[in-house]
């Protein structure tokens, strides 16, 4: 393998790709296959850690090709789809870039779906083998061309060369996003996708390959599941960073995490703010030394400005490191990105676009706000199997969300165009009301929909998760709307509530199942309401 350390490029300019005038890096790395030749330059350092499995950079390579080679074997070659159906793993992790090493197209199984989700998925993908980890070799579907999934045992021999290929448009990836209306969709993200992505916030956080000369190395606690295009980006940048990757054991505990932040000395962390905020609360019960923690970055749902000053306050390492972001799948990942400046002083952002990124709105308001259109060298090829695509004829995707930038550039993101609360000639974004519940103190989650009302039109209906201190108080209604009221129009406090302890429901793609919460409370309601008459 290759020991020159590649130079990315920290300028960009325009390029035309498949019709379309993209923000290009030059010069720039093309191929996701060709990044694993950069992992010898880390050797004698941790790549995974997970329990006592360890696997080092060094040994990735070699891990790759050997079973890139089993691969071979079982008929997989350039364009081949290969489906990889496992919890996080060093394995889950050699599989697939031994299936890059080939020019294989990795699909990335939801390990959550159901039965049939499953089955649509291989009828509609037909991939030529399928990797899966043997906790889940029951929900494959019978007659699929299954192949191993451990890596360890692998035999030895000839090593494949890399995949002769320099396309960067080539798919890369398959993946999928939130089946709300009906089955998943496939996204095919490209190599250019990927790696778009990740220089852009490498280069803001000058990370790029040839500035980590004599930097010092990081350590990544990873929580979520690698088969969402944040653990794609999460295993990419580790490779090209030398970054340790932690992946603890089992489904999210706070404990746990707390342990493994403490005996690995994690110094960065990834999370939804609900994992955040359990882990501050177990903090709070039995405190570790977390000093070691120096950046968290949340994402995945709204996090009300409190989370961040309780982060400032109850994690002094972290101080003003508490980063953000905005992004989706069908965009390969984030759009803009939110420094710990950014969200200290501009509570609720999203932070300014990433230097290849344009972002435009369609049917704005007066006051600018309008769908949130983003243009990039990342976005995808197109939903698999489909002719429709959210990507218009000029090459802007359009995402659903409502947003405007304000005067220094920064965008904010009010809500779904398509959630807009329309109750008695006000609108409402379901994601304000979220943000304002999470900050109340006993709100761990909070999911908003409009449900029907006879003379409203719609009416704000509220499903919070509370601790369960919170979940005894007998005034647990009261006291919410009184903390609303500083922060929401009174026509925005819900008028109908329940209230849990246990999880809201979600979707493959870990999105709360609105759609599923919607039908509950409209029943709810119309009974509540039939029975008042």
């Amino acid at each position: 393998m290759s020991n020159v350390i590649p130079s990315w490029g920290r300028d960009v300019a325009d390029e035309q790709v498949g019709g379309f005038s993209y923000r290009m890096y030059e010069p720039r790395a093309r191929r996701l296959d060709s990044l694993l030749e950069q992992a010898e330059r880390w050797t004698g350092r941790a790549h995974i850690i997970q329990g006592d499995a360890r696997l080092d950079h060094g040994d990735l390579g070699k891990a790759a090709r050997l079973k890139a080679a089993q691969l071979a074997q079982h008929g997989v070659g350039r364009g081949d789809r290969v489906a990889l159906l496992g919890w996080n793993s060093a394995d889950w992790v050699v599989n697939l870039w031994a299936s890059w090493w080939l020019g294989a197209v990795p699909v990335l199984v939801n390990a959550w779906w159901s039965t049939r989700e499953m089955e649509h998925a291989f009828e509609l993908l037909t991939p030529a083998a399928v990797l899966v980890d043997r906790r889940l070799a029951g929900k494959v579907p019978a007659g699929s061309p299954v192949a191993p999934w451990p890596t360890a045992d692998v035999a030895e021999g000839p090593l494949p060369a890399r995949v002769e290929s320099d396309d960067e448009n080539e798919p890369a990836l398959i993946l999928f996003t939130s089946g709300s209306t009906g089955f998943p969709k496939a996204v095919v993200l490209s190599h250019r996708s990927i790696i778009s992505g990740l220089h852009g916030l490498l280069r803001i956080t000058r990370r790029l390959p040839q500035e980590l000369e004599g930097a010092p190395s990081s350590v990544a606690l990873h929580t979520g599941p690698l088969f969402h295009i944040g653990g794609v980006q999460t295993l990419v940048r580790g490779v090209v960073v030398g970054e340790t990757l932690v992946f603890p054991e089992g489904k999210y505990d706070p404990f746990q995490a707390m342990a493994l932040i403490e005996e690995h000395r994690v110094t960065r962390w990834s999370a939804v703010p609900t994992m955040v905020s359990r882990l501050l609360d177990a903090q709070a019960q039995r405190p570790v030394d977390l000093s070691s923690l120096r950046s968290l970055t949340l994402g995945g749902a709204p996090a009300h400005p409190s989370l961040y000053q309780r982060i400032r306050d109850e994690l002094p390492s972290v101080q003003a490191r508490v980063a953000t972001g905005y992004g989706l799948t069908e965009n390969g990942g984030q759009a803009t990105a939110a420094s710990g400046r950014d969200t200290r002083d501009r509570p609720g952002c999203c932070g300014l676009p990433l230097p290849t990124v344009e972002i435009a709105f369609g049917n704005p308001s007066a006051d600018g706000t309008g769908e949130v259109l983003l243009r990039a060298a990342s976005q995808m090829l197109g939903y698999y199997g489909e002719q429709s695509s959210p990507i218009d004829a000029d090459g802007w995707l359009h995402t659903g969300d409502l947003g405007h930038l304000d005067e220094d550039g920064y965008l904010w993101v009010t809500g779904r165009s398509k959630d807009l609360i329309l109750r008695g000639g006000e609108n409402i974004a379901p994601l304000s009301v979220e943000r304002a519940l999470v900050g109340v103190p006993g709100v761990l989650d909070a999911a908003v929909v409009g449900v029907a009302h006879p003379d409203l039109g719609e009416e704000v209906a509220a499903v919070v998760v509370v601790d369960e201190a919170t979940a005894l108080r007998p005034d647990l209604e009261e006291y919410i709307i009184s903390i609303l009221r500083a922060e929401l129009a009174s026509f925005a406090i819900p008028s109908q509530w329940r209230f849990q302890t246990e999880e809201l429901p979600v979707l493959g793609s870990e999105k709360i199942d609105k759609k599923a919460l919607s039908t509950q409370l409209s029943a709810q309601t119309a009974a509540r309401i039939s029975a008042a008459r």
